[in-house]
């Protein structure tokens, strides 16, 4: 005997992928780089390298932090979509300039999750269909539920083509 159940072939693995940033990082360096070389003239060498690792340092930390809060609401939204009947094929890693990006592959279209993954300016941009909305990683965080209900109304029950219809 079967149960009878919907099956839903997807491409979605049930994660999300990790978006360590090379070029941010690279940037974090490079700037406290320049920053530590300030110091030379006045700390010496010891005194610049030190200020290099602890600047350097705390913007690696600061990404990392910013990339598994960006992640982590990501990860979220996408699992509620999926929970509430929103068909999930693919969910991968973009990039555009220095922000850190998801392409969320849907029936309904492509959704563009991400932000600027700095934990203390942790913005969150969500883009559907050309329209896009920005608010605070945190906020983002604290209000999930709700979050994921208005974009689940939005993208895959107003906007999906047979309704429009």
């Amino acid at each position: 005997m079967q149960l009878d159940q919907s099956t839903r072939e997807t491409g979605w693995g049930g994660t999300v992928p990790s978006a360590l940033d090379a070029r941010v990082l690279g940037l974090v360096v490079v700037t406290a780089g320049l920053a530590a070389s300030v110091n030379v003239p006045y700390g010496g060498v010891p005194f610049a390298a030190a200020a290099f690792v602890l600047l350097a340092g705390t913007g690696v930390v600061v990404h990392v932090l910013g990339e598994r809060k960006l992640r982590r609401i990501t990860d979220g939204l996408v699992e509620r979509w999926a929970e509430a009947g929103g068909e999930i094929e693919t969910v991968t890693k973009s990039a555009t300039g220095m922000r850190t990006e998801w392409t969320v592959r849907t029936s309904d279209g492509t959704i563009t999750i991400g932000g600027i993954a700095l934990v203390p300016l942790s913005r969150l941009s969500i883009e559907w269909q050309g329209v896009g909305d920005t608010m605070d990683a945190s906020e983002a965080a604290a209000n999930m539920d709700q979050l994921a209900a208005t974009l689940y109304e939005e993208i895959f029950e107003i906007g999906s083509p047979s309704q429009r219809a």
